[in-house]
């Protein structure tokens, strides 16, 4: 529905426009994150409930009004 996905990574959930191989960022991928940033994801249980990052989620909302 939207061009970014959520990521886990570095103790935030980040977003990002990168391609998911097989619909999720595995872990240890680098991903290009919406805060400008290039990170490792931790597609653990545990990160996603870590905060969300905060220029992530600003942009993503930015994004999903048009």
């Amino acid at each position: 529905m939207y061009p970014f996905h959520w990521v886990p990574a570095e103790g935030e959930r980040h977003a990002s426009l990168d391609s998911r191989p097989g619909g999720g960022y595995p872990t240890g991928m680098e991903v290009s994150t919406l805060c400008r940033k290039q990170l490792s994801a931790d597609n653990s249980e545990v990160g996603w409930l870590w905060s969300t990052c905060r220029d992530c989620n600003l942009t993503a909302h930015r994004m999903a009004e048009g």
